[in-house]
């Protein structure tokens, strides 16, 4: 049986991925556990009773970060009060904006950013309840034209 599913993204800095992510969503600090080094092993940051995780590389255990390796495969789609606002605050605070918050068929609002990390962000909120039968009709006609 699953009780959690947690992400977890490894960074180039971790130190400055809780701050832009504690500017940008709000977010506070749990806990982190730090090498001698100074490099940071594990970080957990609360975003409103969802927990994200993060660590730095870790090469030696092949785990890179998504701008050592130049991509990411994972989009994280935050559901949010107001996406217009906090796609904004993510770019004015570094991150690079991919797409303007739209309103979109399946019934949000919502804007893509990658931020200062290399990890991408579809951030939106509710503008109407749509069936998933609607949604695909409008996904074919999306496509029809």
């Amino acid at each position: 049986m699953i009780h959690e599913l947690f992400p977890y993204l490894h960074v180039h800095d971790a130190s400055a991925a809780v701050e832009f992510y504690g500017k940008v969503f709000g977010v506070k600090e749990l806990f982190r556990l730090t090498e001698p080094s100074g490099r940071v092993g594990h970080v957990e940051l609360d975003f409103n009773g969802t927990i994200l995780m993060l660590s730095e590389e870790y090469p030696e255990c092949s785990i890179l970060s998504a701008r050592t390796i130049g991509a990411t495969p994972v989009t994280l789609h935050l559901h949010v009060d107001d996406a217009d606002a906090l796609v904004a605050a993510a770019v004015a605070a570094g991150a690079t904006l991919e797409r303007e918050p739209q309103d979109e068929f399946y019934g949000e609002r919502s804007g893509v950013f990658r931020d200062p990390f290399g990890h991408r962000w579809n951030v939106g909120h509710s503008i109407e309840k749509v069936t998933p039968e609607e949604m695909q009709r409008r996904y074919d006609a999306m496509f029809a034209s």
